[in-house]
């Protein structure tokens, strides 16, 4: 579960649910305590009937009449069942709806006391209530009786069910409705953050450099750190670039005092002479190196996307006027949504080195491609293949040619670091450098960034 809003619905759906299950239980099971409760009633009103129905005899003993009030009583296998136990326990009389059967309702009870049980049977359950009772003669002899009534559990249980089906059926409506508000409250309480999100992606893109929405008061703190971090980084950077760029120009001058100091000597210190100028060769061209090196800024969400095709342009017209004795050709196949997320020196400085080398080692053709492809998910990949007629790259040479100051052809002019140039560059931004035979016969120099 990589995502909170998922997280949230989960969380808030496991809790509903249960909510919703003990709740439904709960009113389920009191539905059931309060029809018990009623079906107690209810038979221990038949008692009250029955002892309201009751006569006497010559003696002043309890009989009962035939006709009794409640006609269920009378009818077979009404589901009403009513039964008098004297003070052993023995039946004394029954209703005759209650013929034919052999289970003894009786449990004997003190007079005034009731017992309320369910009674299980081969034939039927039955909710059954004993009532004890005394009855005193005309000679003042009391004689004790159990009243028994039963009621079958068919209505009862149907009952249940009924509640049971509609209870479940309005929670479960319900509980339908409460998660589809809950997912839309929490997808309202979560947009500022799904805002966050795509204005950081816009800041990846390039296509702003600072959050600037409107966030709701606890994002505030994040978002203003955030945008303070940006502008840090690009304090640092800016210094950074701006130190090395004082420090080259602070040793460049006392290396070429150093220099011409060293080729003005008298003849006698040549040997001595050649060393010092090879050194101090040595050290100009490691500033240099290290310069371009830290000149990459790598990608990061502090830059805008750059169009490839003016820069392109660019410098194809600067590299025409250097080399204009060689009338190179060249042909741009760059599609127009060519861009790329970094920092335009880097992109000026890969390119600027591929072309630059297609130019001088070329006879008379260069191709430029650049293509995107889209990746899965966000982004995408930037194809760019430089191709010239040249001589081309031995593929035993390639892991020299890659190597700071080793070049294939010393005739050429050139510190042979341009190519390590461009291939830190890349790994920078995390792409790759390929370099192949070409179909002109020369060489190509492939790059992919991964944007």
């Amino acid at each position: 579960m990589h995502s909170l809003h998922s997280r949230l619905l989960l969380a808030a759906s496991l809790v509903l649910a249960g909510f919703i299950g003990v709740t439904g239980l709960a009113l389920e099971k009191a539905f059931r305590v309060s029809a018990e409760a009623s079906m107690q009633e209810r038979l221990q009103s038949y008692i009250y009937a029955l002892l309201a129905a009751a006569d006497e005899d010559e003696q002043g003993r309890m009989t009962l009449p035939r006709k009794l009030p409640e006609p269920r009583f009378s009818k077979p296998d009404s589901g009403l069942y009513a039964m008098i136990a004297g003070d052993d326990g023995l039946p004394l009389w029954q209703s005759g709806s209650y013929a034919g059967r052999t289970v003894n309702l009786i449990e004997k009870q003190s007079p005034g006391e009731r017992a309320f049980r369910r009674l299980a049977q081969s034939e039927t359950a039955l909710y059954v209530i004993s009532f004890g009772v005394a009855w005193a003669d005309y000679a003042d002899k009391e004689a004790f009786y159990t009243f028994a009534v039963a009621e079958g559990t068919a209505a009862f249980e149907e009952q249940i069910d009924s509640y049971r089906a509609s209870l479940w059926g309005w929670l479960g409506g319900m509980a339908i409705v409460l998660l589809l508000v809950q997912g839309i409250i929490l997808r309202w309480g979560l947009r500022p953050l799904r805002k966050v999100e795509a204005d950081l992606q816009r800041i990846d893109q390039g296509e702003v450099d600072h959050l600037d929405g409107r966030y709701p008061r606890e994002l505030t703190g994040l978002t203003s750190s955030l945008n303070q971090l940006i502008e840090h980084s690009k304090l640092v950077q800016t210094r950074y670039r701006n130190s090395l760029a004082d420090l080259a120009h602070s040793l460049k001058t006392p290396l070429a005092v150093m220099q011409s100091t060293c080729e003005g000597e008298a003849d006698e210190h040549t040997e001595a002479q050649e060393v010092v100028r090879e050194q101090v060769e040595r050290m100009d061209e490691i500033i240099e190196h290290q310069l371009q090196r830290a000149a990459v800024s790598g990608r990061a969400t502090l830059t805008r996307s750059v169009p490839i095709f003016p820069l392109l342009e660019r410098l194809v017209r600067s590299l025409d006027k250097v080399y204009r004795e060689k009338a190179i050709k060249v042909s741009l196949d760059v599609a127009e949504d060519a861009t790329f997320y970094g920092d335009e020196a880097d992109l000026t400085e890969v390119l600027g080195n591929l072309l630059e080398n297609a130019y001088k080692y070329g006879k008379g053709q260069v191709n430029v491609a650049v293509h995107c492809e889209p990746k899965t998910g966000a982004g995408h990949v930037v194809d760019i293949q430089v191709v010239d007629d040249g001589p081309g790259i031995d593929p035993a040479m390639i892991d020299a040619v890659l190597q700071r100051g080793k070049r294939m052809d010393e005739t050429v002019p050139g510190h042979g670091i341009g190519l390590s140039i461009v291939q830190e560059i890349v790994a920078v931004y995390g792409g790759k450098l390929e370099i192949e035979r070409s179909e002109l016969g020369g060489a190509l120099m492939r790059v992919r960034f991964d944007s």
